[in-house]
């Protein structure tokens, strides 16, 4: 709750747990919430009690057990009882994904695991966290993935795309080259060889691609389940997806048969 320009909380009955006096604060995440007081930021618990003092420049919710701090400039990592677990050492560093959080020192980015210690040194231009148990990583201006103990399985060949994030999602992962799209797996195989103008990643085990301007919809295996034909398309959810044609905006559901069928409502 606001009150007087101050934050605190309030229960589901309305009970005030924490008097307002944050100049900030956010949802709890994980049991605790973080706070800011006199341009410092801290945590709290659901009692109210400050579980970390206000100290830190700045802080991000925790995530998998642990929360980025920075101070001085630098970025660490700490428990819920305040202590750090990784000292404020590096540039810059982002949550942790599946166990490991990617860090960045001396402009260039590696992994660490939740006790701090250097799984992947930080060698990469960029990178993305892990998803799926393979993380995207960037060197000299191509896209590879690697796996949790740092070990190439895709080497940097794709390009870097404006519109997309490299990450795996129901087994595929989305990589340009020379301008278009297609999908590979967790090996690096490509089952769906470059050759889209855009495309989405696989929701309900089909993804929409573009072809001349016209969205369709594919398989894991690559197979065109719906030819593209529509202006405009979004991914499948529950079963149903909605599309576009000549202005009309209507649903259409793919029956294991293959059958595609259109409704006009939902």
């Amino acid at each position: 709750m606001l009150l007087n320009g101050k934050w605190g909380f309030i229960d589901k009955t309305d009970k005030v747990i924490v008097q307002p006096k944050y100049d900030d604060a956010s949802n709890f995440q994980e049991g605790l919430a973080r706070v800011k007081l006199y341009g410092k930021y801290g945590f709290i618990d659901k009692t109210g009690k400050e579980n970390v003092t206000p100290k830190y420049d700045d802080a991000s919710d925790f995530q998998e057990g642990l929360a980025r701090v920075k101070l001085y400039g630098k970025v660490g990592f700490i428990d819920k009882t305040g202590n750090e677990i990784v000292t404020p050492k590096y540039d810059d560093a982002w949550s942790f994904s599946e166990g490991f959080a990617r860090v960045k020192l001396n402009d260039k980015w590696g992994f660490i695991d939740k006790t701090g210690k250097v799984i992947v040194p930080p060698k990469y231009d960029d990178a993305e966290d892990f998803h799926e148990g393979l993380a995207g990583v960037i060197l000299n201006g191509k896209w590879g993935f690697i796996d949790k103990t740092g070990k190439v399985i895709v080497p940097p060949k794709y390009d870097d795309a404006p519109f997309y994030t490299p990450y795996f999602h129901e087994g595929l992962a989305l990589v340009e080259f020379n301008d278009n799209v297609g999908f590979i797996d967790k090996t690096g195989k490509e089952i769906v060889p470059p050759k889209y103008d855009n495309a989405g990643d696989f929701h309900e085990g089909l993804a929409r691609v573009k072809l001349n301007g016209k969205w369709g919809f594919i398989d894991k295996t690559g197979k065109e389940i719906v030819p593209p034909k529509y202006d405009d398309a979004e991914n499948f959810k529950e079963g149903l997806a909605l599309v576009k044609l000549n202005e009309k905006d209507f649903y259409i559901k793919v029956f294991p048969d293959g059958k595609v069928v259109e409704y006009y409502e939902k």
